[in-house]
């Protein structure tokens, strides 16, 4: 999935100018890498970023980066704060991707699926990894990972190797 986010690039940076950034509505924000090397400081929309996070496809998601008015920026969120208590944004860091290099990722595992061990055995089914660090170019990020444990009997399991990559990630 690919979204839009506006930005505005920041000349002020500190504790306290990001607190009055946050009292008019927008988070201090952070882009690295590219082709000067250097961060950028960013001011972001809370609201358009946390619609991003919880999308389907969550930090996973490729966001065209609207800085200035400036050309579009491909960008992949690198962390974000949350408060602890009011959960809502405090800061993003993104990074700059570019799209012919191979990237890694951590994209989440999802069972299709009853076993028929659970069913007609009794077992019951012990979910290990429910994430996994996926290469791939930006563009065929998976949002998921499906694995299907239909035909699974007692004592049965599921490698990662036997998993059907479709040849678009690794």
């Amino acid at each position: 999935m690919e979204a839009v986010l506006e930005a505005v690039r920041r000349e002020t940076v500190g504790k306290n100018n990001a607190v009055r950034l946050r009292a008019t509505g927008h988070i201090p924000a952070v882009v690295y890498g590219g082709e000067s090397g250097r961060a950028e400081s960013l001011s972001v929309d809370p609201k358009a970023l946390m619609r991003i996070l919880h999308s389907q496809s969550g930090v996973n998601t490729l966001i065209s980066l609207h800085l200035d008015g400036a050309k579009d920026t491909r960008v992949l969120i690198k962390e974000y704060q949350v408060h602890p208590v009011g959960q809502h944004l405090l800061h993003a860091d993104f990074y700059r991707v570019a799209m012919d290099k191979v990237i890694k990722v951590t994209v989440p595992v999802h069972l299709a699926g009853e076993a028929r061990g659970v069913k007609a055995e009794g077992g019951v089914v012990d979910f290990v990894h429910r994430e996994l660090v996926v290469e791939c170019l930006p563009a065929d990020i998976p949002e998921h990972i499906t694995v299907d444990i239909s035909g699974l009997m007692l004592h049965d399991g599921v490698r990662v190797r036997d998993i059907q990559t479709g040849g678009r990630w690794k």
